[in-house]
């Protein structure tokens, strides 16, 4: 019986569930030389939501990260997640878009593919699995793994056999929300390697405490892999910690044959990391141990958590745990796991919190319904589907999704233009649009204003002199407030720094006293829209409008305000350049959509009530809002204005 092998997930996955991936590269490089001593088949480093948050919270070009690991890391194949037809996204991305990901992914340092498809749908892993295969990596196949009355062992066995048939060189069960049970393992294991004979690697998250049994049974049972973290990113959400499993088998025929010093010397650091940090350890609460019950996995529990607290509602968690089992069945029980367990895991959130099931529904959560993200599991709640998708078009079955998606990377690459000068930076735009110009912009302006300031440093005449540290004020000042543009006119010099998510100078004042916006509803700048369209409104949007009390000159008390149901940001397009979904003088049909409102990395479609017209429609694009900001108002159908005899 051969050792088994290790895979760290300590900067990947270990962050992830524990700390919102908001670990920053710095925080990284300095161990991961002594990492790379370790001997680990492999170190997680990429993919999931790393990518994205290195864009939207970090400041962060996630290929520099990958660039900079690799280097530190030479001895040592990296691995990455990829979810499949929706890569490191949350949507279905082309099959050329996928081609041109996989290789530059490759070429950068990663060697070894993870991929899994939250609905264990072949047929949105096959164009990973053969790029992969293109481009010389080592192709995992994932099954998402999950308890329900249409998931069995025959079943998971059905979807390995497909991903060998598609070329996979190992296969992992995927236990991304630790319901795992030992003796389950051990079963599957068994089978595994009887019925398809592939290397089998065994993922499974702490939450409940079952998974250090779990990797001992699966060892011996025959895997192949087990995934650990660091002993400070382990537990709770996160994984068993490597300590723990390299100490249980040693002296056994599967130890794992890794220096127990060495990790604890690794694992110093990461304390030190976390505390510097401010980070939580991984502890396992009621809530986690009742995973067996709700089924929501570690990184999306901390999600949910988070989410709640942006939503000034902590204390309605124990209701959206409840909720998220009722969701699950009613649309088919889909494993919860990224992105469906955002999916999922936002609707139970609308659920609770408006007090009106299925009111408010994402436009993700819609597309999932008409069979876009590819083939439920199970049958759907018909009522609910009927509720939800109305006069909508529903993929037939024989239509894999991803063949609908026909960007070209030679498209993308005309539309960002001169923002990407690298292949990578077309890539971050075809994955995240409003992200990626947003990131490109704000570091293009560096640069243009390093190469200013250079020039200005090199006059040598003292009427041309323009002072440089005030220049770097200014332009400190406007990144930090998101003011547009600076002019600075010196001695007849004029120079104009216009920086990215610009606001009109007249707002520069104004903008002191604006209320500061939650790090989760950030203002992408959209796709081809001016930076400028960000106005007055936008920032009287930080604060919630009152919602009744409407009575004014202008604004009749009978007009009925329809406000946010959640913190985010407001979008009146379903994307960037196309019409609006509405405008004033607009008739409207009840559950027609007026909006969306970006929430949870969802695009949450807000409906009217009832039938009526629009009246005034209150924000700009792309505003952030508050929980109860007026978003418009509606005169509601055959409700006249009040004549004075009746007001």
């Amino acid at each position: 019986m051969p050792r088994l092998q290790i895979m760290d997930t300590t900067i990947r996955d270990g962050q992830q569930s524990l700390w919102a991936t908001r670990m920053q590269i710095g925080d990284m490089l300095p161990i991961l030389p002594k990492m790379d001593r370790v001997g680990y088949w492999a170190i997680e480093a990429w993919g999931g939501a790393t990518f994205d948050t290195c864009l939207r919270f970090l400041d962060e070009n996630p290929w520099e990260r990958l660039r900079s690991i690799k280097a530190k890391t030479p001895n040592t194949p990296l691995s990455m997640l990829s979810r499949g037809q929706n890569l490191v996204g949350y949507k279905h991305y082309s099959r050329d878009i996928c081609n041109h990901f996989i290789d530059a992914a490759h070429r950068n340092g990663i060697e070894v593919f993870r991929v899994f498809d939250a609905l264990n749908d072949i047929r949105n892993v096959v164009d990973n699995a053969e790029a992969i295969k293109e481009h010389g990596g080592h192709f995992e196949g994932a099954i998402s793994y999950t308890m329900s009355p249409v998931h069995t062992l025959d079943s998971f066995l059905e979807y390995g056999q497909a991903l060998k048939d598609l070329g996979a060189d190992s296969l992992c069960i995927k236990d991304m929300a630790g319901m795992l049970t030992p003796y389950r393992t051990e079963r599957m294991v068994k089978a595994f390697n009887a019925e398809i004979g592939l290397p089998v690697h065994i993922h499974c998250h702490y939450v409940g405490g079952m998974a250090p049994a779990n990797i001992l049974k699966a060892a011996e049972a025959g895997a192949a892999i087990a995934d650990t973290a660091s002993a400070p990113l382990a537990f709770g959400n996160s994984h068993p910690a490597v300590e723990m499993i390299v100490a249980a088998l040693q002296e056994s025929r599967y130890d794992t044959g890794l220096d127990l010093e060495l990790l604890f010397e690794i694992a110093e650091f990461w304390e030190e990391v976390r505390k510097r940090g401010h980070y939580k350890r991984g502890v396992s609460s009621l809530i986690h141990m009742q995973v067996y019950s709700h089924q929501v996995p570690g990184g999306m529990m901390s999600n949910l958590v988070s989410q709640l607290e942006i939503q000034n509602a902590s204390d309605r968690l124990n209701e959206v745990m409840k909720e998220i089992p009722k969701v699950r069945a009613e649309v088919g029980y889909p494993p919860l796991v990224t992105p469906l367990s955002q999916i999922v895991g936002t609707q139970a959130v609308f659920n609770v919190l408006t007090g009106k099931r299925w009111s408010v529904v994402s436009k993700e959560m819609k597309d999932y319904i008409c069979g876009f993200y590819g083939k439920a599991p199970g049958p759907m709640d018909k009522e609910i589907v009927r509720k939800v998708v109305g006069d909508s078009r529903i993929l037939p079955p024989d239509v894999a999704p991803g063949s609908l998606v026909t960007t070209t990377y030679e498209e993308l690459r005309d539309e960002i233009g001169d923002l990407a000068k690298t292949e990578e930076d077309v890539l971050m735009y075809a994955l995240f649009p409003n992200e990626a110009r947003t990131y490109l912009s704000k570091h293009r302006t560096s640069e243009r204003v390093d190469f200013l300031l250079e020039q200005e440093s090199s006059k040598t005449k003292e009427e041309d002199y323009v002072d440089i540290n005030q220049i770097r004020e200014l332009v400190r000042v406007a990144e930090e407030s998101g003011v547009g543009e600076i002019i600075v006119e010196e001695e007849g010099t004029r120079i104009a720094v216009r920086m990215p998510r610009a606001v009109p100078s007249d707002l520069v004042a104004p903008m002191a006293s604006a209320l500061p916006i939650a790090e989760a509803s950030p203002v992408p700048a959209a796709s081809g829209t001016p930076a400028a369209s960000v106005g007055p409104a936008a920032l009287a949007g930080t604060a919630p409008a009152p919602a009744s009390g409407n009575e004014s000159p202008e604004r009749p008390g009978h007009w009925k305000p329809v406000i946010a149901p959640m913190v985010g940001t407001f979008y009146v397009a379903p994307a960037p350049g196309e019409p609006p979904f509405v405008q004033v003088g607009d008739e409207v049909t009840a559950n027609q959509t007026l909006c969306i409102v970006e929430a949870m990395k969802l695009m949450n479609e807000i409906g009217a009530e009832e039938m009526g017209t629009i009246r005034e429609v209150c924000l700009e694009d792309a505003t952030p809002v508050e929980f109860g900001t007026v978003l418009f108002y509606l005169e509601p159908l055959g409700q006249p204005a009040p004549t004075p005899e009746t007001a």
